[in-house]
């Protein structure tokens, strides 16, 4: 097991990997920029450097200056946590010439899922639906219209190397296409460095489920179940659950099965989340492989009670699996909502600022994941998740109750916050009804105004 290891992150994700490496006996190294100077995450580690100025690409996102500062305090490993440098294979392949353990998989897996298209090629390879498109990235505008033409109107054009809802823009005819392929190439090349994009059918009203991966370094890779991340808004998540209200029995396995499948190929190491869209009619299509921790893994924590950042460090250091589960039922129901710091009435913009009072909910069954406090700064220099609040209950009608009970509770001041959109939401009847898909706030446009 690893004697000592740093967190090459910030906020919330910092903190739960310190008390993970806390429960295993392992020291912690925090990393910080100048604004995070007074951050719960820099105060409890055991050793902490500040690695720059507060903007990501001058600390976060500086490989030499994370991998100085874990050779200057001893740490022989990396967690990345989420964001940030987490799926840069650049990254990983440093820590391995310096001698450092990277707490995640290989750079080649990195490397491999993170090329959304060279992903779609192995799933189709592997027999895993993908959706309708074209085989692989695609550079040229005419190649990439003959193949919107074929597959039929509307249609996405996705960032190869895309995530996080960046490098994405959809095409509802063929006299719009054009403009939208060049848009999407000069986002994605913004973005990610790499304007490669590729094309595929533009589902209507789908379903997002994702399968939680975890494998080990003795070729063992099984799935934890689903969560469904339906609700969100411009293709980021905000709300989501365990089990999924859309799966029964049969599609939950063959999913799960093909998710499986997809990681076993190239021997996935650590914690990655498989991603699915899935129809109406129980049709379920492969997008993508996330090759990290994700935001939502306390749903899946909630859901099986096992701790997957304390598996990431365990798998990481060499020792198997210590669980199974394949096959097995989720237990009660799980949901999360994510808590930012921004105005729904002004179309969910950042509201940074200082916190002026805090009080987190409790009781049965309610977590809080967060790295706020009353007194602390929000900066504007990064994302405006400040708290992740995660109920589990015996149905999903128990859970919704206290998850309104919890955001009713929920008391944050001096920044304004999503709690009382999220509290609109989670009384929605369709919500309440589970018949949600990713074009449900689009449909429900009143919801984005904050409640009294």
């Amino acid at each position: 097991m690893f004697k000592k290891v740093l967190i090459a992150n910030r906020g919330e994700i910092a903190l739960r990997v310190i008390r993970a490496c806390r429960e295993l006996g392992i020291e912690t190294v925090a990393v910080y920029s100048e604004a995070d100077s007074e951050s719960l995450h820099v105060r409890f580690a055991d050793d902490d450097v500040c690695i720059g100025p507060p903007p990501g690409r001058l600390s976060y996102l500086l490989i030499p200056r994370i991998i100085a500062a874990a050779e200057i305090t001893g740490a022989d490993a990396i967690h990345p946590g989420y964001g940030f440098l987490a799926e840069n294979p650049e990254f990983t392949e440093a820590c391995v010439g310096s001698n450092i353990t990277f707490i995640g998989p290989t750079a080649e897996q990195i490397r491999l899922m993170g090329d959304k298209a060279a992903a779609r090629k192995l799933a189709i390879e592997l027999d895993v639906p993908v959706v309708p498109g074209s085989p692989g990235a695609i550079d040229s505008a005419d190649n990439a219209l003959q193949i919107a033409r074929e597959i039929g109107f509307p249609v996405i054009i996705k960032a190869a190397a895309g995530g996080g809802g960046k490098g994405m823009r959809v095409a509802d005819d063929a006299e719009a296409f054009a403009d939208s392929f060049q848009l999407a190439r000069n986002e994605a090349l913004a973005a990610f460095g790499n304007a490669e994009v590729y094309v595929e059918k533009y589902l209507a009203h789908p379903r997002h489920v994702e399968f939680q991966i975890m494998g080990d370094q003795h070729g063992s890779v099984m799935h934890l179940g689903e969560r469904d991340c339906s609700v969100q808004r411009r293709h980021q998540k905000l709300i989501e659950e365990a089990p999924s209200p859309g799966l029964d029995d049969d599609l939950r396995r063959s999913m799960g099965d093909a998710a499986v499948r997809l990681a076993s190929r190239i021997n996935y190491v650590g914690a990655g989340t498989v991603e699915f869209l899935l129809e109406p009619d129980g049709k379920f299509y492969f997008m993508e492989m996330n090759t990290r921790i994700q935001v939502e893994h306390p749903v899946t924590e909630m859901a099986t009670g096992f701790d997957l950042v304390k598996e990431q460090i365990r798998t990481a250091s060499g020792d198997p699996l210590s669980f199974e589960f394949h096959g097995n039922q989720l237990r009660g129901h799980t949901i999360e909502c994510r808590v930012n710091a921004e105005d729904p009435e002004r179309n969910f913009q950042p509201c940074p600022g200082t916190i002026t009072a805090y009080h987190p909910p409790g009781g049965p069954g309610v977590r809080v994941d967060t790295h706020i406090y009353q007194g602390c700064v929000i900066p504007p220099h990064y994302d405006s998740l400040i708290a992740k609040l995660i109920v589990h209950g015996l149905t999903r009608e128990e859970a919704l109750g206290r998850m309104s009970q919890a955001l009713d509770s929920f008391i944050v001041e001096g920044v304004t916050t999503t709690i009382p959109f999220l509290r609109t939401v989670i009384d929605h009847p369709d919500f309440v009804a589970g018949s949600v898909d990713t074009k449900f706030l689009e449909r429900n446009l009143a919801l984005m105004a904050a409640a009294p």
